[in-house]
C-alpha cells in the first residue's frame, strides 16, 4: 500500500498506451465541472409553479410558470444526457484497468493517470448526487412539466418544448431523477453490466480493482504521514468520496457485497475514517452507504457494521 498511495495523485500524466482512453475521459471530465456548477445554481421554479396552481384560471400565470420551467427542464435533460456519456467513460476505464495480463494492483500502478480519472469520475458522481439529494425543486419542476404536457395533450395543444423533451425522453428522465442518487445508480448499473458482458474476465479483476482503490483511500485518510500532505479539505473530501464510490460499486458487483466477512474491503475501517470527520461534510456520504448499497441489510453483515451506520 505504501507504493499504492500514488494512484490518487491528482497530477499523474498518461503514458502513450493510455492516451486514447485518457483523452475520451478527459473530455467528459471537463464537462463535469460545468454540470456541477449548473446544478449548484439550480433554484427551481417553485414560486411560479405555486402561483399557477393556486390560480388555474389565470392564463398569464400559467404561461409564466411554463416559461420558467422549460429552460430548467432543458438543463435537466442535459444532466441526464451527460450521465450517459459518463457511463461510457467509466466503461472505457474499467476495460483499461482490468484487461489481462496484469493484476488490478499492477494496473493501478502502471496506469496512474487512468486510476486518477476513475477517482475523478467517482468524485463528480458523489458531488452531483449530494447536490441533487438536497434539491427537491428538481423533481417538482419536472413533475409540473410532465403534468402540463399531458394536460395539453388532452386539449390537443402541441407545446414547443415537447420537441425538446419528447415523451420517451421524459420517461427515461423521470426514472433517472426518481433515484435518490441517480449518477451513482447509473455507474453501478454500468459496472454490473460490464461484469456480466465480459464473461471471460474473472469478476475478481473488477472487484479487486475497486477494493484496492478503497484501501488506498482509507490508508491515505487514516495515516498521519499522508494526511499531513493534504493541503486542503478538498483533497480530504475527494479521497472520502472516491472511497465511498468504489465501496458502493464493489457492493453492487460482488456476489456477496462489501459488508460480508469475506469482503476485501475493511468496512469497519472505512466507516470509522468517515465518522472521524465533521458530520456536515460526511453525512451525505454515510447516507450513500446506508441507502444505495445492496448488501448492507443482508444476514451476512455483522451487527457491529450495521450499528456503525445507524
Amino acid at each position: 500500500i505504501k507504493k499504492m498511495s500514488l494512484p490518487i495523485q491528482r497530477d499523474a500524466q498518461p503514458t502513450e498506451a493510455e492516451t486514447a482512453v485518457w483523452n475520451q475521459v478527459s473530455a467528459v471530465l471537463e464537462e463535469a465541472h460545468g454540470i456541477l456548477a449548473e446544478l449548484q445554481s439550480y433554484n427551481g421554479a417553485g414560486q411560479e409553479i405555486r402561483e399557477a396552481i393556486q390560480n388555474p384560471g389565470d392564463l398569464a400565470l400559467q404561461e409564466k410558470a411554463w416559461n420558467a420551467v422549460c429552460p430548467l427542464v432543458a438543463k435537466l435533460k442535459r444532466f441526464y444526457e451527460f450521465s450517459l456519456r459518463l457511463e461510457n467513460a467509466l466503461r472505457s476505464l474499467l476495460e483499461a484497468l482490468t484487461s489481462p495480463p496484469y493484476a488490478p494492483m499492477q494496473h493501478l500502478e502502471r496506469e496512474q493517470a487512468l486510476a486518477k480519472q476513475f477517482a475523478e469520475i467517482l468524485h463528480f458522481t458523489l458531488s452531483f448526487d449530494e447536490l441533487k439529494m438536497t434539491n427537491p425543486a428538481i423533481q417538482n419542476d419536472f413533475s409540473y412539466y410532465r403534468r402540463t404536457i399531458s394536460r395539453n395533450r388532452l386539449n390537443n395543444q402541441q407545446l414547443e418544448a415537447e420537441n425538446e423533451v419528447n415523451n420517451e425522453m421524459a420517461n427515461r428522465m423521470s426514472l433517472f431523477y426518481a433515484e435518490a442518487t441517480p449518477m451513482l445508480k447509473t455507474l453501478s448499473n454500468a459496472t454490473t453490466k460490464f461484469v456480466s458482458e465480459n464473461k471471460t474476465l474473472p469478476i475478481e479483476d473488477t472487484t479487486d480493482c475497486l477494493s484496492t482503490m478503497a484501501c488506498v483511500c482509507r490508508v491515505m485518510l487514516e495515516t498521519p504521514e499522508y494526511r499531513c500532505r493534504f493541503t486542503n479539505t478538498d483533497t480530504m473530501l475527494f479521497c472520502m468520496r472516491v472511497m465511498v464510490g468504489v465501496i458502493i460499486l464493489y457492493d453492487h458487483v460482488h456476489p456477496v457485497g462489501a459488508f460480508a466477512k469475506t469482503s476485501k474491503i475493511d468496512m469497519k475501517g472505512c466507516i470509522k475514517v468517515l465518522k472521524e470527520q465533521p458530520s456536515n461534510s460526511v453525512e451525505g456520504l454515510l447516507n450513500a452507504l446506508r441507502y444505495t448499497t445492496r448488501h448492507l441489510n443482508d444476514d451476512s453483515t455483522s451487527k457491529q457494521i450495521r450499528a456503525l451506520l445507524q
